[in-house]
C-alpha cells in the first residue's frame, strides 16, 4: 500500500510509519520540516506540490493539530482550532483535485468529544457529546471532515484515547512523576482513564483500513477504562514505587500555571468503549492496564 501521513513527525506518526514500513508498505510523511527522502513539506493550510502525492494513494491519514497540552488562552485556542480545521479543509481540496483519489481517509479526532462521565460508558452509538471548548473543537473538527461526501473515499474519524508508549506521549510524564513520589491520584481520582497501547493503536488503524464496512467515527481505545486512582496505583506497583502523594484539585490548578497546561487533561473523566472495533472482530493485544505497564516497563522494550 501507499500510505500518506499528514503531520506524521510526532509520536503517533512515527510509530505508524515504523509499523507500516516494517510490513513492506510505502509511507510518505507530510511535515513542516522535511529532512528525509520520504518527507515532503506542507504547512497544513495551502495547496502545494505535495497534493500530487495523493494520486493513486491507498490511504491518507491526517494527524495534524496543535497539541492541547498548553494553556487555553485566546491565542492557543485559535491555534488549536485553526490547525485542525484548516488542515482538514486543505486536504479535502487536494483530494477533490485527484483523478485517482485515496481509497481510505482517516482523520484524527479525540475521545475528549464525550462528556465527563464516571458511570456512562460512551460508545460510538450511545456516546454523549457536550458543550465546552475541547468538546466543541472535536465536534467542529468532525463536522468539517464529514460535511462533504467524496465518491469512492471511505472516511473515518479516529476518536483516540490516551496512547501509551515509550517514545513519546503521556507515558513519559506519568513515569517521571511516579518516580518522584508524586504518582498518587489526581483530584478525587474517580475520573475514568481510557487508554490504548501504541502497538494496538497501530494495529487498530491497520484493521480499520482493511475493514471496508467501517466508516464514520471510531473509538480507538482499549475496552477496559479504569479510574485514575486505580490507574496510578497499578503504575506504582509495576514500577515498584512504594508511595505516591495525592494531588488535590487546588494543587493541580496551581501547578498547571507553571507547567503551562490545563488541569482538564488530568481531571476529565474519559469513559470510552471501542464499540465498532469490537463488533467488527478486532482483538486487542493489551486488554488490561497491567499488561501494558509490564510491556512498556520491560528493559527489552524499545517502543
Amino acid at each position: 500500500m501507499k500510505i500518506i501521513v499528514a503531520a506524521g513527525s510526532g509520536f503517533l506518526g512515527k510509530n505508524l510509519e515504523t509499523y507500516f514500513t516494517d510490513k513492506g508498505h510505502e509511507v510518505i510523511i507530510l511535515t513542516r520540516s522535511s529532512k528525509r527522502s520520504n518527507e515532503y513539506h506542507w504547512d497544513g493550510e495551502t495547496l502545494g506540490a505535495w497534493k500530487n502525492l495523493l494520486e493513486n494513494t491507498d490511504v491518507l491519514i491526517n494527524l495534524a493539530g496543535k497539541s492541547v497540552d498548553c494553556r487555553y488562552n485566546d491565542r492557543n485556542k485559535k491555534e488549536i482550532y485553526d490547525s485542525r480545521i484548516n488542515s482538514t479543509k486543505i486536504l479535502q481540496k487536494a483530494v477533490d483535485q485527484c483523478v485517482n483519489k485515496p481509497k481510505v481517509w482517516l482523520n484524527a479526532s479525540s475521545a475528549t468529544i464525550y462528556i465527563h462521565s464516571e458511570t456512562h460508558l460512551n460508545t460510538e452509538e450511545n456516546g454523549i457529546t457536550g458543550d465546552d471548548f475541547s468538546m466543541n473543537i472535536c465536534k467542529s473538527w468532525e463536522k468539517e471532515f464529514f460535511k462533504q461526501e467524496t465518491e469512492n473515499v471511505r472516511k473515518i474519524a479516529l476518536r483516540t484515547s490516551i496512547v501509551l508508549g515509550n517514545n513519546g506521549g503521556a507515558f513519559q510524564k506519568l513515569k517521571m512523576i511516579t518516580r518522584l513520589g508524586l504518582g498518587g491520584k489526581q483530584g478525587r481520582g474517580n475520573q475514568m482513564v481510557s487508554w490504548i497501547h501504541i502497538h494496538d493503536f497501530c494495529r487498530a488503524v491497520e484493521f480499520i483500513i482493511d475493514c471496508e464496512t467501517m466508516s464514520g467515527p471510531v473509538n480507538v481505545t482499549a475496552p477496559n477504562p479504569l479510574s485514575n486512582e486505580l490507574f496510578m496505583n497499578k503504575l506504582r506497583n509495576e514500577m515498584k514505587i512504594p508511595f505516591g502523594l495525592n494531588a488535590p484539585v487546588w494543587q493541580l490548578e496551581f501547578a498547571s500555571l507553571f507547567l503551562k497546561t490545563e488541569t482538564e487533561l488530568l481531571l476529565k473523566s474519559r469513559n470510552v468503549y471501542p464499540g465498532k472495533l469490537m463488533q467488527n472482530g478486532f482483538r486487542f493485544s493489551y486488554v488490561d492496564i497491567e499488561s501494558v505497564f509490564k510491556d512498556l516497563l520491560s528493559p527489552r522494550r524499545i517502543n
